[in-house]
Protein backbone atom coordinates (compact mmCIF):
# COMPACT_ATOMS: atom_id res chain seq x y z
CA UNK A 1 0.00 0.00 0.00
CA UNK A 2 1.20 3.32 -0.81
CA UNK A 3 -0.01 6.70 -0.09
CA UNK A 4 -3.79 6.22 0.59
CA UNK A 5 -3.27 8.84 3.13
CA UNK A 6 -4.22 11.60 0.51
CA UNK A 7 -6.27 14.92 0.90
CA UNK A 8 -9.68 14.85 0.77
CA UNK A 9 -12.18 17.35 -0.73
CA UNK A 10 -15.73 18.38 0.66
CA UNK A 11 -18.61 20.68 -0.23
CA UNK A 12 -21.38 20.95 1.94
CA UNK A 13 -24.68 19.33 0.47
CA UNK A 14 -27.48 20.65 2.93
CA UNK A 15 -27.14 23.00 6.05
CA UNK A 16 -25.81 20.51 9.42
CA UNK A 17 -26.15 17.45 6.75
CA UNK A 18 -23.55 15.00 6.39
CA UNK A 19 -21.62 15.65 3.42
CA UNK A 20 -19.57 12.98 1.33
CA UNK A 21 -15.66 12.86 0.00
CA UNK A 22 -14.78 11.20 -2.62
CA UNK A 23 -14.46 8.05 -4.50
CA UNK A 24 -14.81 4.47 -4.61
CA UNK A 25 -14.89 1.01 -5.23
CA UNK A 26 -17.03 -1.70 -5.69
CA UNK A 27 -19.21 -4.72 -6.07
CA UNK A 28 -18.46 -8.04 -7.28
CA UNK A 29 -19.75 -10.48 -9.74
CA UNK A 30 -20.20 -13.76 -7.81
CA UNK A 31 -19.76 -14.09 -4.04
CA UNK A 32 -18.75 -12.06 -1.59
CA UNK A 33 -15.86 -12.73 -0.37
CA UNK A 34 -13.59 -10.46 2.07
CA UNK A 35 -10.48 -9.96 1.33
CA UNK A 36 -7.48 -8.90 3.44
CA UNK A 37 -4.29 -6.84 2.65
CA UNK A 38 -0.82 -8.71 3.37
CA UNK A 39 1.50 -5.33 4.30
CA UNK A 40 4.92 -6.36 5.31
CA UNK A 41 6.80 -3.45 6.43
CA UNK A 42 7.66 -4.38 10.01
CA UNK A 43 10.63 -6.10 10.95
CA UNK A 44 8.51 -8.27 13.54
CA UNK A 45 6.11 -9.84 10.90
CA UNK A 46 5.66 -13.61 11.09
CA UNK A 47 7.50 -16.04 8.23
CA UNK A 48 5.18 -16.10 5.11
CA UNK A 49 4.12 -19.52 6.07
CA UNK A 50 2.94 -18.41 9.18
CA UNK A 51 0.91 -15.81 7.53
CA UNK A 52 -0.88 -18.03 4.84
CA UNK A 53 -1.47 -20.44 7.79
CA UNK A 54 -3.56 -17.84 9.85
CA UNK A 55 -5.11 -16.34 6.29
CA UNK A 56 -6.81 -20.46 6.23
CA UNK A 57 -7.09 -20.64 9.93
CA UNK A 58 -9.36 -17.13 10.26
CA UNK A 59 -11.31 -18.18 6.90
CA UNK A 60 -9.67 -15.74 5.01
CA UNK A 61 -9.94 -16.53 1.03
CA UNK A 62 -8.43 -13.73 -0.71
CA UNK A 63 -4.95 -11.64 -0.15
CA UNK A 64 -3.92 -8.25 -1.45
CA UNK A 65 0.05 -8.34 -1.99
CA UNK A 66 1.99 -5.90 -2.30
CA UNK A 67 5.33 -7.21 -4.00
CA UNK A 68 6.18 -10.71 -5.83
CA UNK A 69 8.07 -11.96 -3.55
CA UNK A 70 8.92 -16.39 -4.24
CA UNK A 71 8.72 -17.19 -0.37
CA UNK A 72 5.41 -16.04 0.10
CA UNK A 73 4.24 -17.18 -3.45
CA UNK A 74 5.58 -20.68 -2.37
CA UNK A 75 3.77 -20.33 0.75
CA UNK A 76 0.42 -19.87 -1.27
CA UNK A 77 0.69 -23.08 -3.69
CA UNK A 78 -2.31 -25.52 -2.63
CA UNK A 79 -3.77 -22.57 -0.08
CA UNK A 80 -7.08 -21.91 -2.45
CA UNK A 81 -6.43 -18.01 -1.00
CA UNK A 82 -7.27 -15.76 -3.93
CA UNK A 83 -4.60 -13.37 -4.63
CA UNK A 84 -4.24 -9.69 -5.73
CA UNK A 85 -0.58 -9.38 -6.72
CA UNK A 86 1.22 -5.94 -7.09
CA UNK A 87 3.51 -5.12 -10.11
CA UNK A 88 5.50 -2.41 -7.98
CA UNK A 89 5.55 1.07 -9.13
CA UNK A 90 9.31 0.81 -9.04
CA UNK A 91 8.54 -1.74 -12.08
CA UNK A 92 6.03 0.73 -14.10
CA UNK A 93 8.72 2.36 -16.25
CA UNK A 94 10.87 -1.16 -16.92
CA UNK A 95 7.86 -3.36 -17.74
CA UNK A 96 6.06 -0.41 -19.86
CA UNK A 97 9.00 -0.15 -22.35
CA UNK A 98 10.29 -3.59 -22.85
CA UNK A 99 7.33 -6.42 -23.64
CA UNK A 100 9.66 -8.85 -23.11
CA UNK A 101 10.43 -7.82 -19.42
CA UNK A 102 6.98 -7.64 -18.80
CA UNK A 103 6.46 -11.45 -20.40
CA UNK A 104 9.36 -12.26 -18.35
CA UNK A 105 7.44 -10.84 -14.85
CA UNK A 106 4.88 -13.30 -15.91
CA UNK A 107 6.40 -16.08 -16.14
CA UNK A 108 8.54 -15.64 -13.29
CA UNK A 109 6.12 -14.18 -11.00
CA UNK A 110 2.55 -15.90 -12.18
CA UNK A 111 3.58 -18.33 -14.45
CA UNK A 112 5.98 -20.47 -12.12
CA UNK A 113 3.23 -20.93 -10.22
CA UNK A 114 -0.06 -20.69 -11.61
CA UNK A 115 -2.51 -23.30 -11.10
CA UNK A 116 -1.13 -24.12 -7.14
CA UNK A 117 -1.49 -20.42 -6.64
CA UNK A 118 -4.79 -19.00 -7.14
CA UNK A 119 -4.14 -15.29 -9.14
CA UNK A 120 -6.95 -12.94 -9.44
CA UNK A 121 -6.00 -10.04 -10.25
CA UNK A 122 -3.04 -8.35 -11.38
CA UNK A 123 -2.63 -4.39 -10.22
CA UNK A 124 -0.36 -3.01 -12.20
CA UNK A 125 1.09 0.36 -10.17
CA UNK A 126 -0.72 1.49 -6.72
CA UNK A 127 -2.06 5.12 -6.38
CA UNK A 128 -0.02 6.52 -8.84
CA UNK A 129 -0.98 10.44 -9.32
CA UNK A 130 -0.17 12.49 -12.51
CA UNK A 131 -0.66 15.72 -10.06
CA UNK A 132 2.69 16.61 -9.13
CA UNK A 133 3.69 14.51 -6.28
CA UNK A 134 6.41 11.87 -6.01
CA UNK A 135 4.37 9.40 -8.38
CA UNK A 136 3.97 11.49 -10.81
CA UNK A 137 6.59 10.81 -13.12
CA UNK A 138 5.43 7.43 -13.07
CA UNK A 139 1.90 8.41 -14.65
CA UNK A 140 2.64 7.86 -18.34
CA UNK A 141 3.56 3.87 -17.78
CA UNK A 142 0.91 3.29 -15.70
CA UNK A 143 -1.34 1.90 -18.80
CA UNK A 144 1.96 0.51 -21.51
CA UNK A 145 3.01 -1.78 -18.40
CA UNK A 146 -0.98 -2.83 -18.07
CA UNK A 147 -1.05 -3.14 -21.43
CA UNK A 148 2.11 -5.68 -21.64
CA UNK A 149 1.20 -7.70 -18.73
CA UNK A 150 -2.63 -8.00 -20.30
CA UNK A 151 -0.69 -9.23 -23.28
CA UNK A 152 1.94 -11.51 -21.59
CA UNK A 153 -1.38 -13.40 -19.64
CA UNK A 154 -3.47 -13.32 -22.79
CA UNK A 155 -0.63 -15.24 -24.83
CA UNK A 156 -0.54 -18.12 -21.73
CA UNK A 157 -4.22 -18.19 -22.38
CA UNK A 158 -5.62 -16.79 -18.75
CA UNK A 159 -6.77 -13.20 -19.74
CA UNK A 160 -10.32 -15.10 -18.52
CA UNK A 161 -8.99 -16.37 -15.19
CA UNK A 162 -6.41 -13.45 -14.52
CA UNK A 163 -7.55 -10.26 -14.06
CA UNK A 164 -4.71 -7.07 -15.15
CA UNK A 165 -6.07 -3.64 -13.28
CA UNK A 166 -4.42 -0.75 -11.68
CA UNK A 167 -4.97 0.43 -7.90
CA UNK A 168 -5.86 4.08 -7.55
CA UNK A 169 -7.41 6.38 -5.07
CA UNK A 170 -9.55 9.31 -4.35
CA UNK A 171 -7.43 12.37 -4.87
CA UNK A 172 -8.05 11.77 -8.56
CA UNK A 173 -11.52 12.64 -8.59
CA UNK A 174 -12.87 16.11 -8.73
CA UNK A 175 -16.25 17.34 -7.42
CA UNK A 176 -16.15 14.86 -4.11
CA UNK A 177 -20.24 16.34 -3.33
CA UNK A 178 -22.42 14.87 -4.04
CA UNK A 179 -21.36 11.52 -5.35
CA UNK A 180 -23.20 12.23 -8.74
CA UNK A 181 -21.04 14.89 -9.54
CA UNK A 182 -17.44 12.59 -9.07
CA UNK A 183 -15.13 12.81 -12.80
CA UNK A 184 -11.62 12.62 -13.60
CA UNK A 185 -10.44 15.85 -14.57
CA UNK A 186 -7.95 17.69 -15.78
CA UNK A 187 -4.22 15.83 -15.19
CA UNK A 188 -6.35 12.84 -13.84
CA UNK A 189 -8.77 12.65 -16.90
CA UNK A 190 -5.80 12.71 -19.43
CA UNK A 191 -4.11 9.77 -16.98
CA UNK A 192 -7.56 8.02 -16.18
CA UNK A 193 -9.90 7.82 -19.40
CA UNK A 194 -7.17 6.05 -21.06
CA UNK A 195 -6.93 3.28 -18.39
CA UNK A 196 -10.94 2.98 -18.29
CA UNK A 197 -11.11 2.42 -21.65
CA UNK A 198 -8.61 -0.42 -21.70
CA UNK A 199 -10.27 -1.90 -18.60
CA UNK A 200 -13.63 -1.67 -20.90
CA UNK A 201 -12.46 -3.21 -23.89
CA UNK A 202 -10.65 -5.70 -21.99
CA UNK A 203 -13.25 -6.47 -19.57
CA UNK A 204 -11.17 -6.06 -16.31
CA UNK A 205 -12.12 -4.09 -13.02
CA UNK A 206 -10.95 -0.85 -11.45
CA UNK A 207 -9.16 -1.28 -7.89
CA UNK A 208 -9.81 1.52 -5.40
CA UNK A 209 -8.68 2.48 -2.06
CA UNK A 210 -11.04 4.04 0.17
CA UNK A 211 -10.75 5.22 3.67
CA UNK A 212 -13.97 7.22 5.14
CA UNK A 213 -11.66 7.21 8.24
CA UNK A 214 -9.19 10.05 6.34
CA UNK A 215 -12.14 11.65 5.05
CA UNK A 216 -13.67 11.59 8.67
CA UNK A 217 -10.28 13.03 10.29
CA UNK A 218 -9.94 15.41 7.51
CA UNK A 219 -13.69 17.31 7.72
CA UNK A 220 -14.81 16.03 11.32
CA UNK A 221 -17.50 18.53 11.37
CA UNK A 222 -19.05 17.62 8.04
CA UNK A 223 -18.30 14.14 8.45
CA UNK A 224 -19.24 13.00 11.50
CA UNK A 225 -17.86 9.72 13.28
CA UNK A 226 -21.02 7.91 13.13
CA UNK A 227 -21.49 8.24 9.35
CA UNK A 228 -17.84 7.31 8.59
CA UNK A 229 -18.81 4.37 11.03
CA UNK A 230 -21.97 2.95 9.74
CA UNK A 231 -23.69 3.60 12.85
CA UNK A 232 -25.46 7.23 11.99
CA UNK A 233 -29.42 6.85 12.37
CA UNK A 234 -30.73 9.72 10.99
CA UNK A 235 -29.74 13.22 8.95
CA UNK A 236 -28.61 11.52 5.70
CA UNK A 237 -27.22 13.16 2.65
CA UNK A 238 -30.02 13.26 -0.72
CA UNK A 239 -28.19 13.17 -4.31
CA UNK A 240 -30.90 13.15 -6.73
CA UNK A 241 -33.04 9.97 -6.27
CA UNK A 242 -30.29 8.62 -3.88
CA UNK A 243 -29.92 8.16 -0.02
CA UNK A 244 -26.48 7.68 1.55
CA UNK A 245 -26.60 6.54 4.74
CA UNK A 246 -22.52 5.79 5.49
CA UNK A 247 -19.69 7.48 3.79
CA UNK A 248 -18.40 4.43 2.50
CA UNK A 249 -21.23 4.03 0.08
CA UNK A 250 -20.94 8.25 -0.93
CA UNK A 251 -17.23 7.85 -1.96
CA UNK A 252 -18.00 4.59 -4.05
CA UNK A 253 -20.68 6.01 -5.89
CA UNK A 254 -18.84 9.26 -6.34
CA UNK A 255 -16.05 6.82 -8.20
CA UNK A 256 -18.63 5.33 -9.79
CA UNK A 257 -20.07 8.19 -11.03
CA UNK A 258 -16.14 9.02 -12.26
CA UNK A 259 -15.87 6.07 -14.22
CA UNK A 260 -18.89 6.30 -16.11
CA UNK A 261 -18.10 9.71 -17.07
CA UNK A 262 -14.86 8.32 -18.54
CA UNK A 263 -16.50 6.21 -20.97
CA UNK A 264 -16.61 2.65 -18.44
CA UNK A 265 -20.13 2.69 -17.58
CA UNK A 266 -19.84 -1.33 -17.04
CA UNK A 267 -16.59 -0.99 -15.70
CA UNK A 268 -16.49 -3.16 -12.51
CA UNK A 269 -14.71 -1.08 -8.98
CA UNK A 270 -13.13 -3.64 -6.75
CA UNK A 271 -12.27 -1.87 -3.08
CA UNK A 272 -8.66 -2.50 -2.98
CA UNK A 273 -7.67 -1.16 0.61
CA UNK A 274 -10.16 -0.13 3.21
CA UNK A 275 -9.34 0.26 6.97
CA UNK A 276 -9.59 2.06 9.85
CA UNK A 277 -6.03 2.30 12.17
CA UNK A 278 -6.53 1.47 16.04
CA UNK A 279 -3.71 4.03 17.73
CA UNK A 280 -2.01 7.13 16.25
CA UNK A 281 -4.14 9.68 15.33
CA UNK A 282 -7.39 11.28 15.92
CA UNK A 283 -10.26 8.96 15.99
CA UNK A 284 -7.72 6.00 15.63
CA UNK A 285 -8.92 3.40 18.53
CA UNK A 286 -9.70 0.00 19.14
CA UNK A 287 -13.39 0.69 19.65
CA UNK A 288 -13.61 2.49 16.40
CA UNK A 289 -11.41 0.32 14.44
CA UNK A 290 -13.59 -2.89 15.80
CA UNK A 291 -16.59 -1.08 14.65
CA UNK A 292 -15.55 -0.08 11.24
CA UNK A 293 -14.10 -3.53 10.45
CA UNK A 294 -17.10 -5.31 11.76
CA UNK A 295 -19.81 -3.06 10.02
CA UNK A 296 -18.08 -2.76 6.97
CA UNK A 297 -17.42 -6.92 6.53
CA UNK A 298 -21.39 -7.04 7.02
CA UNK A 299 -22.23 -3.96 4.58
CA UNK A 300 -20.08 -5.16 1.76
CA UNK A 301 -21.40 -9.36 2.37
CA UNK A 302 -25.02 -8.30 2.30
CA UNK A 303 -25.36 -8.79 -1.17
CA UNK A 304 -27.45 -4.38 -0.87
CA UNK A 305 -24.44 -2.61 -3.16
CA UNK A 306 -24.59 0.80 -3.30
CA UNK A 307 -27.12 3.47 -3.87
CA UNK A 308 -25.71 3.87 -7.46
CA UNK A 309 -25.08 -0.32 -8.13
CA UNK A 310 -27.72 -1.80 -5.99
CA UNK A 311 -28.03 -5.55 -5.24
CA UNK A 312 -24.59 -6.71 -5.95
CA UNK A 313 -21.92 -7.66 -3.70
CA UNK A 314 -18.77 -5.27 -3.07
CA UNK A 315 -15.36 -7.16 -3.51
CA UNK A 316 -13.34 -5.55 -0.99
CA UNK A 317 -9.72 -5.49 1.18
CA UNK A 318 -9.04 -4.74 3.91
CA UNK A 319 -5.91 -3.16 5.43
CA UNK A 320 -4.36 -4.94 6.43
CA UNK A 321 -3.16 -8.13 8.70
CA UNK A 322 -0.74 -6.39 10.69
CA UNK A 323 0.09 -3.85 12.93
CA UNK A 324 3.73 -2.23 10.62
CA UNK A 325 6.36 -0.85 12.72
CA UNK A 326 8.05 0.22 9.45
CA UNK A 327 5.54 2.60 8.01
CA UNK A 328 6.59 6.56 7.21
CA UNK A 329 3.73 9.16 7.44
CA UNK A 330 1.84 9.56 10.71
CA UNK A 331 1.98 7.25 13.37
CA UNK A 332 -1.49 5.83 12.92
CA UNK A 333 -0.30 4.01 9.52
CA UNK A 334 1.36 1.46 11.73
CA UNK A 335 -1.70 0.48 13.38
CA UNK A 336 -3.92 -0.79 10.57
CA UNK A 337 -3.58 -4.37 11.41
CA UNK A 338 -6.63 -6.76 12.30
CA UNK A 339 -3.67 -8.83 13.98
CA UNK A 340 -0.70 -7.92 16.24
CA UNK A 341 2.67 -9.25 15.09
CA UNK A 342 2.51 -12.09 17.32
CA UNK A 343 -0.26 -13.22 15.53
CA UNK A 344 -2.73 -12.17 17.81
CA UNK A 345 -6.67 -11.09 16.71
CA UNK A 346 -7.51 -7.33 17.92
CA UNK A 347 -10.78 -7.88 17.08
CA UNK A 348 -13.29 -10.82 16.62
CA UNK A 349 -14.51 -10.73 13.18
CA UNK A 350 -16.44 -13.05 10.73
CA UNK A 351 -14.39 -12.60 7.53
CA UNK A 352 -16.51 -15.21 5.26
Amino acid sequence: MAAFHATMFYKPFLPSLFLLVLFLPNLHITDAQVGVCNGRLGNNLPSDQEVVNLYKSNGIRRMRSYYPVPQALQALRGSNIELILDVPNSDLERLANNAPAAAKWVQDNVLNYYPDVKFRIIAVGNEVNPNGNETARLAPFVLPAMSKIYDAIASAGLKDQIKVSTATYPVLVNNSFPPSKGSFDGASGSFMRPIINFLKNTNNPLLFNIYPYFGHIGDPQNVPLPYALFTATRGFPQDGQYQYRNLFDAMLDNAYSAVEKAGGPNVVIVVSESGWPSAGGTAASVENARTYYRNLIDHVKGGNGSPKRPGRTIETYLFAMFDENQKTGAESEKHFGLFSPNRQPKYQLSFN
